[in-house]
């Protein structure tokens, strides 16, 4: 979902049309994954300059770890 989202938002940028706004993107990375949007970043080449964008994402890794690691140890 994630990844989609920055892929769309780049595709808008390069198009000139209206875009997804900064502050979805980086909700949507911490909440829902920030590995997704570290991998759709790259690739598309969006975002990576922005220290901020960077900080999130990786925050939003560590929060994915967390929730993967406590989701086994319960089972």
């Amino acid at each position: 979902m994630v990844f989609g989202l920055y892929a769309e938002d780049k595709r808008r940028a390069k198009r000139g049309l209206w875009r997804i706004s900064e502050k979805a993107l980086l909700l949507s990375a911490f909440m829902f994954g920030g590995i997704g949007a570290i991998i759709s970043a790259h690739i598309c080449h969006h975002k990576t300059r922005k220290w901020y964008f960077q900080v999130v994402w990786w925050i939003g890794v560590i929060l994915d770890v967390l929730i993967i690691v406590f989701i086994l140890k319960s089972k």
